[in-house]
């Protein structure tokens, strides 16, 4: 999809964040902790996109936004550029956000509805003292504003004079503005009509081209995944449970959690062919108290007693696929499970 390179721009690794519980109206103690992202371990190689997918409350946001750091890790490293950036504070750390930057999941609440817009998209070269000759930021703004594909006549206009896709290119605008070399998208288009989605889709790929952008993109659209991604990691309840690269995953997925996610893709067709729907037992356990070894076995329909009682390994499972299984899905479970579109494009 890009132009990537075997050199890693991010390493995560044993990646931890436990928000506490606690208890007590004035003297508050803790009596427990939301296990939300727990030993988390995974590269980005320069140039690519990593797709990360999961039900809601799996961890990937967090995931996200420790990455950026807007979140302090419990403990675990992350190297960007080979530096452990995991415990930079201050002006290091302000200095890491010219590096590295995030586009949020709601295009409404994440823009001051106070400032103008020309204002939102300049706030990046103000925090960082840039640009600051007498029309100078101005002109950068709305060229920013003409990249994305906004009309730069609107520089004065406020958040609430545009429409939801529109809010969205300011968000890329105000990201793209200090030319990051990675870039995090929170669920960029969840929050869109299905007929904007596509536009800021393809938006988020041509900067990426011309930039020469690392992308992370968080999603649950599994579609959507799959036409913007290099490689694709499957988080559940605050693990990683699959990593391959999208063709291998999309044809082939090994975790039967990756399984049944696939096969709850919605067909075009519906009279395109069978498919076995992997209906899920149960409701997704507490993050605050998860089963004890694979974290799926409650749920999954493969699991046996070796499963509630060691946790496997994320191990390589052929074909660049890295799964978390005792026991991963055949090829014929797997392609049983695909919607035909996928089986017709594996």
């Amino acid at each position: 999809m890009t132009g990537t390179t075997t050199t890693p721009l991010v390493e995560v690794r044993d990646l931890v964040k436990h928000f506490p519980i606690k208890r007590g109206v004035i003297l508050q103690r803790q009596v427990g902790a939301v296990k939300a992202v727990d030993g988390v371990s995974f590269d980005v190689r320069s140039g690519e996109t990593l797709g990360i997918v999961g039900e809601t409350g799996c961890g990937k946001s967090t995931t996200a936004r420790m990455i950026v750091r807007l979140l302090d890790p419990t403990a675990g490293e992350i190297r960007f550029e080979g530096e452990d950036i995991a415990q930079r504070k201050g002006a290091s750390l302000k200095a890491l956000h010219r590096e590295m930057q995030m586009i949020f999941q709601d295009p409404y609440s994440s823009l001051n509805p106070r400032k103008t817009v020309g204002s939102i998209i300049a706030d990046p070269f103000a925090i960082h003292g840039l640009h600051t000759l007498p029309g100078e930021r101005k002109q950068r703004v709305q060229a920013l504003m003409d990249r994305v594909g906004l009309n730069p006549e609107h520089y004065n206009r406020y958040p609430h004079e545009f429409s939801g896709g529109q809010r969205q290119r300011i968000g890329v605008a105000r990201a793209i503005a200090l030319e990051p070399k990675l870039l995090v998208a929170d669920e960029p288009v969840s929050a869109l009509d299905v007929s904007i989605q596509a536009q800021v889709l393809n938006l988020l790929r041509g900067l990426q081209r011309e930039m020469g952008l690392t992308l992370i993109f968080i999603a649950h659209d599994l579609s959507v995944v799959r036409h913007m991604c290099d490689r694709v990691a499957v988080m559940y309840l605050g693990k990683l449970v699959e990593l391959a690269p999208s063709d291998a995953l999309y044809g082939f997925p090994r975790h039967p959690y990756t399984g049944a996610l696939l096969s709850a893709v919605p067909v075009a067709d519906p009279a395109g062919g069978h498919r076995e729907r992997q209906l899920l037992s149960g409701d997704v356990p507490s993050p605050a108290n998860p089963p004890q070894a694979c974290r799926f076995h409650t749920r999954c329909p493969k699991a046996e007693d070796r499963c509630s009682q060691q946790e496997p390994p994320l191990a390589d499972k052929g074909g660049g696929t890295l799964a978390a299984c005792h026991f991963p899905l055949s090829e014929e479970e797997a392609r049983a499970r695909l919607p035909v579109a996928l089986k017709k494009a594996g």
